[in-house]
């Protein structure tokens, strides 16, 4: 399952490789420093700065594993080039609550997800019922605070 692709934005895609370059570039340096400096110290049974570093340089390590992961399995998708009538991954989709409020938003890869500004996981219980839907579908989702019904009003690929 390890070669399943990611779908993901370009922007998300950007963000990764500025992180993993940041991690390669900066990070990883200066904890090689911090390691060098601590074993100048002597005796690094008792060195808390060596072991602090070197499990700093784990950490950085495991992430950079972990992005490298992502970006090789990664499948960048462009929402503008998309079309049609149904919600599909990148897809900005209008529903209207139960209350006749509008709510946007945009179904993106789980690393990009933030719902303050709009953007939802296609992974998410609410983007998993709006995958495949048209317009004038109504969907409902159960949350921890109960059910939700909306009903889709608009699906554009900006």
């Amino acid at each position: 399952m390890a070669s399943d692709k990611v779908p993901m934005l370009a922007e998300g895609h950007r963000a990764l490789t500025d992180e993993v370059k940041r991690l390669k570039t900066v990070e990883r340096p200066a904890v090689i420093d911090a390691i060098e400096e601590a074993r100048a110290h002597g005796d690094l049974s008792e060195n808390a700065e060596y072991h602090a570093a070197k499990e700093r340089q784990g950490h950085i390590e495991a992430s950079i594993a972990d992005i490298d992961d992502r970006l090789s399995r990664a499948l960048v998708i462009d929402p503008t080039t998309l079309s049609g009538d149904k919600v599909v991954f990148g897809a900005t989709v209008t529903l209207v609550d139960e209350d006749d409020k509008e709510i946007r938003y945009q179904l993106v890869g789980q690393q990009e997800a933030d719902a303050k500004v709009g953007r939802i996981s296609y992974n998410s219980p609410l983007g998993r019922a709006l995958i495949g839907r048209e317009v004038g579908d109504e969907v409902e989702v159960t949350t921890p605070a109960g059910d939700r019904y909306y009903e889709v009003a608009k699906i554009e690929f900006i």
